[in-house]
């Protein structure tokens, strides 16, 4: 996995933790509690899950004791995991968390095994159709409720506006939709080709926006996701970076100084199998 989705910082991962928290769709998290497993004891298997936001996020939405699995290919990321663990379940029950080194586009059935929720953030725009066809097969098969978040749809909205806004968001877009050695990204498309997948699958898919609303209080996360915006615009078409170096500093100044506000969408998706889903 780690020659598709490229490796990030301990650093940008914590500066988003807040911003995601806030968009996640908490209406999905309430669905998903009232699918607490048979045995009460919840065994959660969240897929690039990194230094475990996902647990510190959703594990005090959900009643009963937890064992969190956390897969991910970067040991230093998964370090964070074992460290800066959740708290208490909603009901006051313990949570446990298990780092697992892994590559999420070759787990096998049995890695899932005993599995009663499968999760996944800011994940399925960095698959190819293949990776995301096996990991939604897989996550099928596990016959468990699967919560998918913050995958980006390409819509940004920034303001006050520019007219350049748009041609760098285009080529933003282009560029999460690269080919790689293991074929061509899905980028934005991912969420339809996902729910579209899931469906023919026999599941209940249910979707919600989850956008990053980022103003004064966000700056830092704003300049930081600005910098990474423009420079993968400019890595798509290399003769973007002449024509927009005025317009890239006039909105980091923008940005930095809390005067910019900006607008990412994302969507949550909530796969419950046809078995469970009488129960919402």
């Amino acid at each position: 996995m780690n020659a598709v989705r490229p490796r990030v910082s301990r650093g940008w991962l914590a500066l988003r933790e807040p911003a995601d928290a806030a968009a996640r769709a908490p209406d999905l998290a309430e669905r998903l509690a009232r699918h607490r497993p048979a045995s009460g004891r919840w065994v959660i298997h969240d897929l690039g899950g990194g230094t475990g936001a996902m647990g510190r996020w959703l594990s005090s939405r959900l009643p009963g004791p937890q064992h969190w699995v956390v897969h991910d290919y970067d040991a230093d990321l998964l370090e964070v995991a074992a460290v800066d663990r959740p708290g208490l379940a909603a009901d006051g029950a313990t949570v446990t968390v298990e780092p697992r080194r892994s590559d999420i586009t070759r787990l096998l059935p049995g890695d899932l095994v005993g599995a009663t929720l499968i999760t996944a953030s800011a994940l399925l725009d960095v698959l190819t159709e293949d990776e995301l066809a096996a990991v939604m097969t897989l996550c099928a098969g596990a016959g468990c409720p699967v919560l998918l978040t913050l995958s980006g749809v390409g819509r940004v909205k920034l303001t006050p506006a520019d007219p350049l806004d748009h041609r760098v968001g285009a080529a933003f877009n282009d560029h999460q939709r690269r080919s790689t050695g293991h074929g061509r990204l899905l980028g934005p498309d991912a969420v339809g080709v996902a729910v579209d997948g899931l469906a023919q699958l026999g599941c209940e898919v249910l979707v919600r926006a989850s956008p990053w609303r980022l103003g004064r209080s966000e700056a830092n996360l704003a300049a930081e996701w600005f910098s990474g915006w423009v420079d993968a615009a400019c890595e798509r078409r290399t003769g973007l970076a002449a024509e927009i170096d005025g317009y890239a500093r006039r909105r980091l100044t923008q940005a930095t100084a809390g005067r910019l506000r900006v607008t990412v969408d994302h969507a949550d998706v909530l796969v419950v199998p046809v078995s469970d889903a009488a129960r919402d």
